[in-house]
């Protein structure tokens, strides 16, 4: 994938707003970080349950992207599902994306969001759905 069409994205999007910066971009991986500050925490000062759903489903969305974009299609997320495992106060999380089943029209991913130590933070699984782009 084009670096700078992931940075024109970031600019114009929530991964800005969020601090995600994506690590690895192929196929079979997705791996990008996100802080845990001001920007991701929730009103007890630890990290939001819907900032690692973003991330969640923005690395694997990236890597249904990456898949679907080759016969001219679009990927856009139809289910998310994300247990938070251990809270965070400070310092980054990693979101790494591996395909579970890569479909025709249904993208399955495995989706780990870890913190620097190795500590799984969430699990999440995200079902995309493949359609034909319309440009």
């Amino acid at each position: 994938m084009d670096k700078k069409l992931m940075e024109e994205w970031a600019n114009h999007t929530l991964l800005g707003a969020l601090g995600i910066e994506m690590v690895e971009m192929t196929e079979s991986k997705v791996v990008a970080t996100m802080p845990v500050d001001k920007r991701t925490h929730q009103p007890y000062g630890i990290l939001h349950g819907g900032a690692s759903a973003a991330l969640a489903e923005t690395v694997a969305s990236v890597g249904s992207f990456l898949i679907a974009q080759k016969n001219n299609s679009i990927a856009v997320g139809v289910d998310l599902n994300i247990t938070h495992l251990k809270s965070k106060r400070h310092g980054f999380v990693t979101g790494i994306a591996t395909p579970i089943k890569i479909g025709r029209n249904i993208h399955v991913w495995n989706i780990d969001i870890l913190d620097e130590e190795g500590d799984a933070i969430a699990k999440a699984k995200l079902t995309s759905m493949i359609k034909q782009s319309k440009s």
